[in-house]
């Protein structure tokens, strides 16, 4: 397939490698430009999120070492404790079975796990991509998000477990990204999935990996995607924007934990592969749902791509919700309006599979 030759030499044709060390000192020399401030209020039912999750006792990601913040609690870690306290079962929600294959990718085998709701097939599909800035959290982490999309929907979920940086450095993640929407378009009718109708999606650098998937499928001519969910993507490196002048200080993601993230991630700050919103060229996209938070340093960029892709002429749905965090998504079994924006990601995600 010639969208799978593209990937094998795609870091050699795309990107410039650059070193950890020269990124972080691009990016910190922004990074602190700003005086801090104090981020917008977190309406009741999110700041119980963030109590929950300030009394784990985790420590600051951007002082630790990568192995080290993996092993720190969660914004997942606080949704099972503030539905404990409540003497709510924390178990995930039913109606959806899940198992694991293997793909083979460019860099190595890595694994996906399959969501499929109840009911008879062939279902639509959606590749899904983690966030955790390229660095931490997995599936597991996230499981909550592609539970719930597979649910409402009505759609097979493939979330990937693509390897994380800094032992995997850029751009092994977007490497295998597009490794593994080509093994879906390849293999969904063994699991009982449409190959004809196959989105991507994720969630903060998982967004980054959804659209980078897009942009990459238009530019080699393969099948695109049908629809891009975009979930507070990472989309640009400038951090003298007002949403992380505002939120410079915010939970669960600040400004140093994005400055951070980007030093591991070790891309070149200037590539427009890497960081979408410096491609020139976004004509011709998949039309997109784009999700995002107020109290959220990437939420200005992520505006910003979404007034981008307008100009480009492609069809964009994009939301707005108050009073709610980076990481929000995924949280509906405590947060009202994370199921609010789980069920906007899934209504768009139905009208492009219905098309």
């Amino acid at each position: 397939m010639r969208f799978r030759a593209f990937i094998q030499d795609f870091h050699m044709a795309k990107f410039l490698q650059v070193s950890a060390a020269a990124l972080g000192a691009a990016l910190c020399a922004s990074a602190y430009s700003a005086p801090a401030s104090t981020p917008p209020k977190a309406e009741p039912h999110m700041q119980k999120v963030l109590d929950a999750l300030a009394s784990l006792g985790g420590k600051p990601i951007d002082t630790l070492t990568p192995d080290a913040a993996r092993k720190q609690p969660m914004p997942a870690d606080a949704v099972k404790k503030v539905l404990a306290d409540e003497g709510k079962s924390t178990a995930p929600e039913a109606g959806v079975t899940v198992r694991e294959m293997t793909v083979k990718g460019p860099h190595g085998d890595f694994p996906v796990h399959i969501y499929t709701p109840e009911g008879k097939g062939p279902f639509p599909v959606m590749v899904y991509y983690h966030g955790g800035g390229f660095v931490i959290a997995d599936t597991a982490v996230y499981d909550a998000a592609p539970r719930a999309l597979a649910k409402m929907a009505k759609a097979i979920i493939v979330s990937a477990d693509y390897h994380r940086a800094p032992e995997n450095k850029f751009p092994v993640a977007p490497d295998e990204a597009c490794a593994a929407y080509t093994w879906t378009l390849e293999h969904a009718a063994a699991f009982n999935g449409d190959p004809k109708r196959v989105a991507v999606g994720g969630e903060s650098a998982g967004g980054n990996l959804a659209t980078v998937v897009s942009i990459m499928a238009r530019d080699q001519h393969a099948p695109l995607p049908v629809h891009q969910l975009l979930v507070y993507p990472v989309v640009d490196n400038d951090m003298t924007r007002p949403s992380y002048v505002q939120n410079v200080a915010a939970k669960p993601l600040s400004k140093p934990m994005m400055a951070w993230f980007f030093k591991h991630y070790g891309a070149d700050p200037t590539s427009a592969m890497a960081l979408p919103l410096k491609n020139a060229d976004l004509k011709g996209l998949p039309a997109a749902t784009i999700v995002a938070a107020e109290i959220d340093p990437l939420l200005s960029e992520g505006k910003a791509y979404a007034d981008a892709l307008k100009q480009a002429g492609v069809k964009v749905d994009y939301r707005l919700y108050s009073g709610v965090t980076h990481e929000f998504f995924g949280m509906g079994a405590v947060v009202p309006k994370a199921k609010e924006a789980e069920q906007f990601a899934a209504d768009g995600l139905i009208r492009a599979f219905t098309k």
